[in-house]
């Protein structure tokens, strides 16, 4: 290949220097006799890989933001420690996509300017790194969270229009350094085969928009009503979750249903608690530094001298906590375990209902646990289609006992269902938006949890979704439109322009760099002609 220099000496110095970590000026360069070889190229197509590799992670972290605070907690119960691990999944992926995307445009200028591609050993070993990393990341998302592979199909749902224009976009900007390539190469077979490449690519990307689907794309009078909020565990990016002022803040947010979780303590009183254990939501390490932490392992007299609001302050389980008042983080310090009869005053007074787990399924006593709490929900004089009921041990009795109470399942319906299923209540990944159309035309209420980004709730939105239940009723709240809504008409006529202007650029692209090339080849020529003179008479 004929790497001829294509910019200037102080040019090509800088750009050559953070690539191979030399300062080679082009003369003394010239001089060496450096040329891309078959290796450098091979280390070029790994350097594009690795860079698509990343970017494709970086994808996948900002999808699974939505669900991240389910991993913080998680970590927590296996090694007492809390920390947003978002944070550090957000920096590390950062430093790879820069890292990967700098050597990926100097490769690229350096191809434009005709210098070559001599990768320095250092960098060879810190791609390779990067790839076991992102490698490694991907296999632990398939072992430990596969439902987020589920997450990620939703979300071409909202970004699939404009990942297609971004991907065309780069794809027609490459066109430029492969012109540049393909002219100053004199391999005719290698020339053949790129164009054969880029081209079959161009035109698989032209076409995409054909297999593109998302229930955004439709006239604005088709869209379906906003879905309500469900308040998770209250409102918890706001106030600490499962306590009443919680309750109070999710109010505020609009939310109609309050969602919790029950367990019932040792002397049989029903009170809210998510964690089997009591050490992430409560200071009993300090209060009872010598109890194992079993929730119901305690009775309500000492569960209510438990604070069930500093650790909020403490270890700040959202960024929104930064912004607290001085009012709310005072009452934040005041929080305590709240009783289910206390939950259901509140939630009466507030006119919203309430929608709650029993926990946990799988104990000896769960009959008693139900008869008990079905006892307070009877004696609290509480509407009782304000009541939501989850559980599904032992939902006949509670048909019985409470036949007005609203029963909310867990799962889909059944082919061959006795009683007609009027409300689900599933995790988002679970449902695809031509099941929600379908529930929805059959007046089957449809609440997907948990849905925190915007971007999830437009997708959900377009679908018809009844209600979400949220850890972000605050922002929720305040969209009063899907992210995004482009009739089809519209969105064909935007994929016309974009391929287009993607396919007049690329022709340009290559015509200019032939012209260009075609000047340069005069005087190369009179140069390997005076070289050969002078060769020949030094042999002479």
């Amino acid at each position: 290949m004929a790497d001829t220099p294509g910019c200037c000496s102080a040019c090509a110095t800088c750009l050559l220097c953070p690539y191979s970590c030399q300062w080679i000026t082009a003369k003394k360069e010239k001089r060496k006799g450096l040329r891309t070889t078959k290796c450098d190229c091979s280390w070029f197509l790994f350097l594009f890989c690795v860079f698509l590799f990343t970017l494709v992670w970086l994808y996948f972290a900002i999808i699974i933001l939505n669900d991240f605070h389910n991993f913080n907690e998680f970590i927590f119960r296996q090694r007492k420690l809390w920390l947003d691990w978002s944070q550090v999944l957000l920096i590390a992926t950062a430093v790879l996509i820069s890292y990967s995307s700098v050597l990926l445009v100097l490769a690229l200028c350096l191809q434009l300017c005709g210098q070559p591609l001599k990768l320095h050993w250092v960098h060879k070993v810190l791609l390779i790194l990067t790839a076991l990393v992102v490698a490694a990341a991907f296999t632990g998302l398939g072992i430990k969270w596969a439902e987020e592979w589920r997450s990620a199909r939703i979300s071409l749902q909202a970004t699939g229009p404009f990942l297609h224009i971004g991907t065309v976009g780069g794809m027609t900007l490459l066109a430029w350094p492969l012109a540049s390539f393909i002219y100053r190469t004199r391999k005719t077979g290698l020339r053949v085969f790129l164009l054969l490449v880029y081209c079959a690519v161009m035109i698989a990307l032209y076409l995409a928009p054909l297999g593109i689907t998302s229930p955004c794309i439709m006239e604005e009078n088709q869209l379906p009503p906003k879905p309500a909020l469900v308040g998770h565990r209250g409102a918890p990016m706001l106030a600490p979750e499962n306590t009443l002022m919680s309750l109070h803040k999710a109010v505020e947010c609009d939310v109609q249903v309050f969602e919790t979780d029950v367990m019932v303590s040792a002397d049989g009183v029903p009170f809210l608690m998510h964690d089997e254990e009591l050490t992430r939501t409560t200071n009993v390490q300090a209060v009872f530094p010598d109890r194992a932490a079993q929730s119901i392992a305690f009775n309500w007299t000492d569960l209510q001298q438990l604070d069930a609001g500093s650790w909020f302050l403490e270890r700040r389980p959202f960024p929104t906590v930064e912004s607290l008042s001085p009012g709310d983080r005072n009452k934040t310090t005041k929080q305590r375990i709240p009783s289910l009869e206390q939950a259901l005053e509140a939630a009466k007074q507030s006119n919203i209902s309430i929608m709650f787990d029993l926990r946990p399924e799988n104990h000896s006593d769960y009959q008693n646990f139900v008869n008990v709490t079905l006892g307070v929900i009877l004696q609290s004089g509480i509407p009782l289609q304000q009541v939501l009921w989850l559980p599904d041990g032992f939902r006949e009795d509670v048909k019985q006992q409470a036949p007005g109470v609203q029963q909310v399942y867990g799962r889909k319906r059944l082919k061959n269902e006795k009683e007609p299923v009027l409300h689900v209540n599933l995790p988002y990944q679970d449902m695809s938006s031509e099941e929600i159309r379908q529930y929805r035309q059959d007046n089957i209420s449809v609440n997907l949890y948990v849905v925190n980004q915007p971007w999830l709730f437009s997708v959900l939105w377009c679908s018809g979704v009844s209600s979400v239940t949220t850890n972000a009723c605050q922002v929720l709240k305040e969209m009063k439109h899907p992210i995004w809504l482009l009739p089809s008409s519209t969105y064909v006529m935007i994929w016309i322009v974009v391929d287009c202007v993607s396919f007049l650029i690329i022709i340009w692209a290559f015509v200019l760099l032939k012209k260009c090339s075609h000047r340069r080849r005069p005087a190369e020529s009179e140069t390997d002609v005076l070289l050969t003179k002078i060769n020949s008479l030094m042999q002479e």
